[in-house]
């Protein structure tokens, strides 16, 4: 039997609705970082007693700065899922962009935007 060279397309619909929830729950935590860089929850200095208050905003440049890296990285994130999106309309997706052969469906499964199997990634790596 010759070996499989792509997901059908049910296995492309399966993995389409895990990526779609993942990506939804990316939006969502990608607008509680961009909030939390904003500062729209109102948690800021300005409502705490003078005595505190340059310890309050060392702190919450240190957040905004943590929250900044965070929603860079979830956008980058968001980018990978909707990159692998395209990847399933045009039915090249699970398929290693080195070897050409299919990625496990138990690694698509962990990281949906995989592009490299196992084995490429290790190799990449060293």
């Amino acid at each position: 039997m010759a070996e499989k060279t792509r997901y059908s397309d049910a296995e492309l619909e399966e993995f389409k609705e895990l990526i779609l929830e993942k990506l939804e729950a990316a939006n969502r935590d990608y607008e509680i970082f961009k909030a939390c860089m904003a500062n729209m929850d109102g948690n800021d200095t300005s409502d705490t007693s003078p005595t505190f208050k340059q310890l309050d905003e060392s702190a919450a440049t240190m957040t905004k700065e943590e929250a900044g890296r965070l929603a860079q990285r979830q956008m980058k994130f968001i980018q990978h899922l909707q990159a692998a999106l395209i990847r399933i309309e045009n039915k090249t997706y699970g398929i290693c962009r080195e070897t050409g052969k299919l990625i496990p469906k138990e690694r698509l499964r962990a990281v949906p935007h995989a592009t490299l199997c196992i084995d490429a990634k290790e190799k990449g790596a060293k």
